[in-house]
């Protein structure tokens, strides 16, 4: 398998950075790293790049996470690895995006070895 291609959607670029930082130090073959600072730069992204794994905020600016991700779902983009980052960890929410297909769930504040978990169960042939 070819290395992984990541889009990181969050509105704090400093977040971004953070996220960022534990892909890379995950054990696994990354590529690209795309960034994005809401849903609609995220879909621009999607529309010129292919990417394996998304990595989004649901609380931003001008599109939140909730509205990426049912855009992501309605263009049927079924092969691609969903997983949520945020501070709003509620049932609601969390039930709200399992039904768009979300992989993962992960709180912030985050510890990077989950990232790298929730990679590796997604993309098991990608450990160096």
């Amino acid at each position: 398998m070819r290395a992984l291609k990541i889009l990181i959607v969050d509105d704090s670029a400093m977040m971004r950075a953070l996220i960022k930082r534990a892909v890379k130090l995950t054990d696994l073959d990354i590529g690209e790293l795309y960034e994005a600072e809401n849903g609609r730069r995220a879909l621009d992204v999607l529309d010129t790049r292919q990417v394996d794994a998304v990595l989004t905020d649901i609380n931003m600016p001008e599109m939140n996470g909730v509205e990426l991700l049912r855009e992501i779902v309605r263009r049927g983009v079924t092969d691609l690895v969903k997983v949520v980052v945020s501070t709003d960890g509620s049932a609601a929410r969390r039930d709200e995006v399992r039904d768009l297909g979300v992989t993962a769930y992960i709180d912030k504040p985050f510890a990077p070895e989950i990232i790298r978990d929730v990679l590796i169960q997604c993309h098991p042939s990608v450990v160096r």
